[in-house]
């Protein structure tokens, strides 16, 4: 009678094990069932809780305090306390950008997680454009004060940022990660995108060779009626490129894995589809964050040129330099995890095509922007950063021209853009003895 009763009971017992469970296992003991009974509900709580409507609690926990980059997220109320309470210029700016730098990330990944609803088509157009909406705040509130040349800098630096600083670094980390294979993207899309860049770069050579080979018919009037044409006429262009690139040839921007029929993305790609905060959330979000950037940018630009004076660095050093590193924060980022798991489409899509937005879109906004508030904001950047942006877009063109990448490419960006840091840091000077 013994026997049949312990089997009884081994049978009960099967039935509450997991379907985890070894079938080799013959005797469950209490112990070992209460563990399981006790992580099978700690299973169904999780299940409940992303099945269930996400709470605002669990929202802010997810973009405010999951992330570890938002530990520098106080830095940015500390900076107002230090403005009005001391003078220090050079500390204010820091801890301004500091502060900005979590909130572009958390910018960026709140509109990846609006695109899970918007479908991928709105949701690329969407990133792109909150994913500089940093910079455009910045420029807006610059170009309020009077301070066209930051803006100017400030611009530019971004765009030799994302070619050269964040399309280094993604190669250079996709290179190593990825050392037993040779890299792919579209060649297509990336060549059309340069194309789009030295159309920018057309359009901003033009005012500046006007101006300094003094062949104007009004000296200084018709700089800025060319440089109002060409700003409308490239704001043409973008949206062209836009229609071109969501509605009329989406195909020519498929990834490479999608136009070979790659077989190992899938499980990938299922990972990734799965929004952690709901659609209204991201909205509110995204209202939240460009207000809280908006404020920090008012502070950030009040004190660039005290901080040049306390920290005796040049103006055009932190414009250029300084200034895209927080702009381009999620660029970075989101660049360089892209091209460790050789996904080097969206790698090249977020560093080439946040370069062609804002030389595109952004610089041109900003000097119609400037136009309605009777600010002189032009494309006349000066000759030595507009040859710095030519010479730089030759040199990224080529590099993407086979459709390839490694690490040694990523070392030359990455050299090119400290050749372009240190430049700048010595032409200021010069640009302070000419005035």
């Amino acid at each position: 009678m013994m026997m049949p009763m312990e089997e009884k009971e081994d049978l009960e017992s099967d039935e509450e094990i997991p379907f985890s469970a070894s079938a080799t296992r013959k005797k469950v003991h209490p112990f070992d069932s209460e563990i399981n009974i006790a992580s099978h509900v700690d299973m169904s709580k999780s299940w409940i809780l992303k099945r269930i409507q996400m709470g605002p609690l669990r929202s802010i926990y997810i973009v405010l305090i999951k992330a570890k980059i938002n530990m520098l997220l106080p830095f940015g109320p500390l900076a107002i306390l230090l403005h009005y309470l001391t003078g220090k210029h050079g500390l204010v700016f820091l801890l301004s950008m500091l502060g900005i730098t979590p909130l572009a990330e958390r910018l960026g990944y709140v509109t990846e997680q609006l695109a899970f609803y918007t479908g991928p088509t709105v949701g690329g157009l969407l990133n792109a454009t909150f994913g500089n909406a940093t910079e455009m705040i910045i420029s807006i509130y610059a170009l309020k004060s009077g301070m066209i040349r930051v803006v100017q800098q400030s611009l530019l630096g971004s765009i030799l940022s994302n070619m050269l600083l964040v399309l280094g670094c993604a190669f250079f980390s996709g290179g190593i990660a990825n050392h037993q294979k040779v890299q792919v993207f579209n060649k297509a899309a990336a060549l059309v995108n340069s194309g789009l860049l030295l159309m920018a770069v057309m359009g901003i050579m033009f005012p500046a060779v006007l101006h300094f080979t003094r062949t104007e018919v009004h000296f200084g009037k018709s700089e800025m009626a060319l440089s109002r044409f060409s700003s409308c006429i490239m704001l043409i262009a973008y949206g062209s490129y836009l229609f071109f690139q969501l509605k009329s040839q989406p195909n020519l921007y498929s990834p490479v894995d999608e136009l070979q029929g790659g077989v190992n993305d899938p499980e990938d790609s299922d990972d990734e589809e799965v929004p952690e905060i709901t659609q209204w959330e991201t909205i509110g979000w995204l209202a939240i964050l460009t207000l809280w950037i908006s404020i920090l940018s008012g502070y950030l630009v009040d004190a660039i040129q005290g901080a040049s004076d306390s920290l005796n660095m040049p103006v055009a050093f932190i414009s250029v330099i300084l200034l895209p590193i927080v702009g381009n924060a999620a660029e970075h980022a989101s660049a360089i995890m892209f091209a460790m798991k050789d996904k080097l489409d969206i790698t090249i899509g977020v560093a080439i095509g946040s370069s062609t937005q804002i030389s595109m879109f952004v610089i041109p906004f900003c000097v119609v922007v400037g136009w309605c508030m009777g600010q002189p904001m032009d494309l006349n950047f000066q000759l030595f950063e507009t040859a710095t942006l030519f010479i730089s877009v030759l040199v990224v063109a080529f590099m993407l021209q086979d459709g390839t990448s490694n690490y040694f490419k990523g070392f030359m960006l990455i050299l090119c853009y400290l050749i372009v840091a240190a430049s700048f840091f010595v032409h200021v000077d010069l640009e302070k003895d000419n005035n």
